[in-house]
């Protein structure tokens, strides 16, 4: 009887043991696809809207939608990478008016949690930093689906998609004259596409 007793507790510990380690485990880690993803974003000049891009960006993406506590995302892009097919706007947005890329090369992203909101959306709070401040930001995203990548056997392949406005006074991105919103609107709309992948 003793021995069915210490089998049975035995038993028990273990499967509560190995639960335990797989809730542990991180989400599942995807690779950027740089090719198939893209940082755009939209803002008001007088009463017109610029287009723009960041070309080059890069991070590390563990997501499963399924394991959301063991989920988490850093995202990071490279100021001098901004596009908006004019040169001279384009240095100007580097300029110590702006961005001040020389000082602050990077806009980074570090995830603190993840929400499902309904169906296939979901929230990422995280911290989102833009020269040197630091403020917490919720950012809406798409999970597009996953699907067996059709050319590369044993890979996988997720989609995401990134929609949110970002308030460019809180970041003291405009100084002097840019500072109100009459020439420049204060809310950029960001969108990113997010193609990753990852090995089964």
């Amino acid at each position: 009887m003793k021995t069915t007793i210490k089998t049975v507790v035995a038993t028990f510990a273990f499967l509560i043991t190995g639960s335990l380690s797989l809730m542990a485990q991180d989400a599942n880690q995807w690779m950027l696809d740089k090719d198939h993803t893209s940082v755009n974003f939209d803002i008001s000049h007088f009463f017109s809207t610029v287009n723009g891009s960041f070309e080059e960006f890069d991070g590390t993406f563990y997501f499963d939608p399924d394991n959301l506590d063991r989920s988490k995302f850093t995202f990071t892009i490279l100021v001098n990478s901004i596009y908006t097919n004019n040169e001279k706007r384009d240095n100007h947005l580097k300029s110590d008016d702006f961005f001040n890329a020389s000082k602050y090369p990077n806009i980074k992203f570090e995830s603190a949690g993840f929400e499902k909101k309904s169906g296939k959306n979901y929230v990422v709070n995280g911290n989102l930093t833009i020269k040197d401040i630091t403020k917490k930001v919720s950012i809406p995203f798409e999970y597009k689906g996953e699907m067996n990548h059709p050319m590369m056997e044993g890979t996988k392949i997720l989609g995401l998609q990134f929609n949110t406005e970002i308030d460019r006074t809180y970041f003291k991105v405009g100084v002097g004259d840019w500072a109100s919103d009459m020439v420049v609107g204060d809310t950029a709309d960001v969108t990113i596409n997010m193609e990753l992948n990852r090995k089964e």
